[in-house]
């Protein structure tokens, strides 16, 4: 069995440290998350209109969802068109063979 060693990472959002266990290869990628997340709460926090740690957290997440969610419909789209696309190379591949 190949077990992987988690190792622990703190990360610093809003002035609090978080101890989070991830497995190597994944520990830039939190870091670069967490960056993100901080980044994006202090910008609201900044913005005067929401008060409290916990709202913050909760606009900033849906935020940050939001701008996942375009980023995947619009990968989801280009995916579509690539594909169609293909599919009508492949055609007019097909029909020059042919003659």
């Amino acid at each position: 069995m190949n077990t992987v060693k988690r190792e622990a990472v703190v990360l610093n959002i809003m002035g609090k440290e978080y101890k989070i266990a991830c497995e190597p290869q994944e520990r830039q990628g939190l870091i670069d998350s967490a960056q993100k997340l901080d980044k994006q709460m202090r910008l609201i926090r900044d913005s005067g209109k929401v008060n409290g740690p916990d709202r913050i957290a909760v606009m900033a997440a849906l935020n940050l969802v939001h701008e996942l969610s375009t980023l995947k419909n619009q990968n989801d789209s280009l995916s579509l068109s690539f594909g169609e696309a293909l599919a009508d190379l492949v055609k007019k591949i097909e029909n020059v063979l042919e003659n």
